[in-house]
């Protein structure tokens, strides 16, 4: 069982570090603004291609998979970049491909590759605790979706959304739709989110067009599914920031005076690096498993992806808040972008359901795996 990344995928991580990083100059005028996203910095996205990396070639895409994906995922995590790429290309293409629906995934997969359309994932309505499986409230009557959902992110970006609903001639069945949120039975309205960057909306839908995705009956194991992919590359995403929080803390360790030497001599600071770095090796270890099981469509997947987001929470929480304690009181101002690493480990935190949800399916999976605990 080989868990590193091929040259070739290694060079897709260093091609986007360079290419992300001379983009973050842009963050703070997203953050400061009005916009949504950086326009310009997701058509760069778009030229690059990554939208169109996991579809598949006679779709649009450039047929690579999922540990391409990993890669890209732990590099925007890293980089906060503000573009729709986690909402659109981790997330709503994702639901398309997992559908199973080649009719659908002909229909929209080439135009989301191309970037013609931004996708987001519809699920939440401002109930905490729910699960992406749960009966959503939303229903869908004649072809026509009315409902709430909320949070959802880049909400104001995308012209295309996944939708969780119920279907009013199926018995109330679960099931996803695409719905296109450019059409009068569409409203939309920013949310105060915890994090800034990647900007949140409320979606109101009245009797907006929708189309199934899926077959009749099928939401609720595509659900799971979709829940198994996304921890694993949110796990990605997550490691991207952790990792990202440690750099930052080490370099402002190494440049700050205090007592006529660095701060980064003190014992009490190279503890602090020590057990952060620890966290993350951690957690890169259970992203690896994840990946591979990802990536191999293995029968562990539930397990590892479990343990992959477990891992990733506390890896990510753990760097963000020690690095704004290394940073002192400018690390609790707006002006200091340790708040917005704290601020996307906090919403990453909760945004696939927490850690108890998390933790139930690693126990779950562990009682139907009684051999792993042997070893």
């Amino acid at each position: 069982m080989n868990f590193d990344f091929s040259e070739e995928q290694e060079e897709i991580r260093r091609q986007a570090r360079r290419f992300l990083a001379e983009r973050r100059e842009q963050l703070r005028d997203v953050l400061d603004g009005e916009a949504s996203y950086d326009v310009s910095a997701w058509q760069a996205v778009v030229d690059m291609g990554w939208p169109a990396a996991a579809i598949a070639e006679e779709q649009g895409g450039l047929g690579l998979g999922y540990l391409e994906l990993c890669v890209l995922a732990e590099e925007f995590g890293g980089a906060l970049v503000p573009v729709p790429f986690v909402s659109s290309v981790l997330q709503a293409t994702e639901a398309i491909k997992l559908a199973d629906d080649t009719a659908q995934a002909n229909e929209w997969l080439p135009r989301l590759a191309n970037g013609e359309l931004i996708g987001t994932l519809a699920f939440s309505e401002g109930q905490a605790g729910r699960s992406w499986s749960d009966r959503p409230q939303a229903i869908v009557e004649q072809g026509r979706l009315s409902g709430c959902k909320t949070p959802v992110a880049d909400g104001l970006a995308a012209n295309l959304a996944v939708v969780s609903a119920v279907a009013a001639e199926d018995g109330d069945s679960f099931g996803w739709w695409l719905v296109s949120l450019e059409q009068p039975g569409v409203s939309r309205s920013a949310d105060d989110a915890v994090d800034r960057v990647r900007k949140h909306a409320t979606l109101q839908f009245d009797r907006a067009e929708a189309i199934r995705l899926g077959k009749p009956g099928s939401g609720a194991d595509m659900a799971r599914q979709l829940m198994n992919v996304t921890a694993v590359l949110t796990a990605f995403e997550q490691l991207g920031g952790a990792e990202a929080a440690l750099a930052m803390a080490i370099d402002y360790s190494k440049t700050r005076q205090a007592f006529g030497r660095t701060i980064g001599g003190y014992q009490a600071l190279k503890h602090k690096m020590a057990d952060i770095y620890v966290k993350n090796q951690l957690a890169r270890s259970h992203a690896y498993f994840g990946a591979w099981a990802l990536a191999h469509q293995a029968p562990q997947l539930p397990l590892a992806a479990a343990g992959a987001r477990l891992a990733a929470i506390d890896a990510f929480n753990f760097a963000a808040e020690e690095n704004v304690e290394v940073h002192g009181g400018i690390g609790f101002t707006w002006e200091s972008d340790c708040q917005l690493l704290y601020r996307r480990a906090r919403l990453l935190a909760v945004s696939l359901g927490g850690r108890q949800r998390w933790a139930r399916q690693l126990v779950a999976q562990l009682a139907q795996q009684p051999d792993v605990l042997s070893h």
